[in-house]
């Protein structure tokens, strides 16, 4: 991930992301961080994907993370531009109604400063991500549950392996 391939800022309640190029795991990093500092005030994420070219199961599956905490909180989660094959994706994941779909000019340009979050996470952190992440992909749909088994076993594996190595 380059510096610039993700940037978060904060106004008044609604957090603005920009998301460029390939949108994997080393995106959800921050993102996780993000979902976890969401508050009950929070009205509404909104993730500019107009140069977004490809998203992974982990990225998505915390975007899941984060709409489904939206929900809980009447708030939304809006995916401004997202090309038809990206959208294809989270359909396929069943996880497309967590999300407003939203075409044209983005407001984000509205934001008052944006943050480039650190990219500097422990091996620990993203295969806690990536556990995470794909759990919630099978919460918002048990269909997902076959696709992700293997995956979910092999990160947990992953995470206690990490945490006995600290």
């Amino acid at each position: 991930m380059k510096e610039s391939d993700l940037l978060i800022s904060h106004r008044d309640g609604v957090y603005s992301v920009k998301v460029s190029g390939r949108a994997n795991f080393e995106y959800a990093v921050p993102l996780r961080e993000l979902a976890k500092t969401l508050d009950a005030n929070f009205k509404c994420v909104r993730l500019d994907m107009t140069d977004c070219t490809a998203m992974d199961s982990t990225f998505m599956g915390v975007l899941s993370m984060i709409a489904l905490k939206a929900r809980k909180n009447n708030a939304t989660v809006e995916l401004l531009n997202a090309a038809d094959h990206l959208k294809k994706l989270l359909r396929d994941l069943g996880v497309y109604k967590l999300f407003v779909f939203i075409a044209g000019d983005s407001d984000t340009n509205a934001a008052t400063q944006w943050n480039a979050p650190e990219k500097n996470s422990s091996l620990l952190v993203a295969a806690e991500t990536v556990t995470e992440a794909h759990e919630v992909l099978v919460e918002a749909d048990e269909a997902n549950a076959a696709k992700f088994d293997e995956v979910i076993k092999f990160a947990r594996k992953d995470v206690e392996r990490l945490k006995q190595d600290q």
